[in-house]
């Protein structure tokens, strides 16, 4: 990647799971770091070791308010991410994503600067094609449970491209799919930490349905990699949206077997009724981000798991 020069950059939930990886990610590439967290979900411990940086700045700041800040982009990663915790105050939800992507979206505007919004695959429901690709519109259920971040993260999707028709605002929007890897929340609901943690004490891990449901997971350094790739090395007239997921999928009983294979757990796999609007199948055509941004997955599942399983294994042994 070409040296993109010295910026200023805003991240919002900088503090969270993907955000504090990708706050690391800028400041080895030389930029300044003002990351932006409510710390709903977000920890202080998540960037911890970034905290000594002089280049790297910690706003205490909810999004769904307006910010005056002086940056060169924008990167608008705030919002619950995990059912558990999208689902524990939804109205909240939606306001993160829509009268976040206002006041991100207002502010980039003011500043005439770059603005990534960080989408979701969520956007395209329980789909009806499969791989999906960024021309499907997807299948979502605007009235369920799942609907506050899946409508919320469609309708932030309308704002950016309706300020970049309206008021030329040079924006980028990627889809994020399933992503894992160290810094993940214990409890956060999601399909890899429940698994893992639940492995290690040994536990029964819980799968939903009858684990045939298929999901396609992507590595932190890897999407990471995308998203900076799609914020720096694009012209202002690739707006995206644009996949960034790993195109291998795996049952959702697949990945339980081997995750207590490389965990070498006594852990049995019982079996739960599915959640509401819970996907039946997920899994990205990444053809456009190979294209477009030179870009693709490159970490094997197995190593990624390797590496969430040591982070959570030293998590749990520390928290006795």
């Amino acid at each position: 990647m070409r040296n993109y020069g010295n910026r200023r950059v805003l991240v919002t939930g900088g503090a969270g799971f993907i955000g504090s990886h990708l706050c690391e990610r800028l400041l080895a590439r030389g930029h300044e770091v003002l990351c932006v967290d409510n710390f709903f979900t977000g920890t202080r411990g998540n960037i911890q070791h970034l905290l000594d940086d002089p280049a790297f700045e910690v706003l205490r700041h909810d999004i769904t308010f307006p910010l005056y800040v002086e940056v060169d982009e924008v990167y608008n990663l705030a919002c619950p991410a995990s059912p558990v915790h999208y689902q524990f105050d939804p109205v909240q939800t939606t306001k993160t994503s829509v009268m976040g992507a206002i006041n991100m979206l207002g502010l980039a505007k003011r500043l005439r600067v770059r603005i990534l919004q960080a989408s979701t695959s969520e956007v395209y429901g329980d789909p009806e094609v499969h791989p999906q690709h960024e021309g499907y519109w997807g299948r979502v259920n605007p009235i369920g449970p799942r609907a506050c971040y899946d409508e919320g993260k469609r309708c932030a999707e309308t704002l950016f491209f309706d300020y970049h028709r309206q008021h030329g605002l040079r924006i980028k929007v990627a889809r994020i799919f399933n992503t894992y890897g160290p810094r993940m929340h214990p409890d956060d609901g999601r399909v890899v930490s429940n698994f893992i943690v639940q492995a290690l004490r040994n536990k029964d891990i819980t799968v939903y349905g009858d684990g045939g449901q298929t999901r396609s997971f992507c590595y932190v350094d890897d999407l990471v990699d995308g998203l900076v790739r799609l914020m720096e090395e694009t012209p202002d007239d690739f707006t995206g949206p644009v996949n960034l997921g790993n195109p291998q999928e795996l049952t959702i009983r697949e990945l339980a077997e081997r995750i207590i294979e490389l965990t070498g757990s006594r852990s049995r796999i019982v079996h739960r009724p599915l959640p509401a609007d819970d996907p039946r199948q997920r899994r990205p055509d990444i053809r456009l981000a190979r294209e477009a941004l030179g870009w693709q997955p490159t970490t094997p599942v197995e190593e990624g798991l390797q590496a969430t399983i040591q982070y959570f294994d030293r998590l749990l042994a520390a928290c006795g």
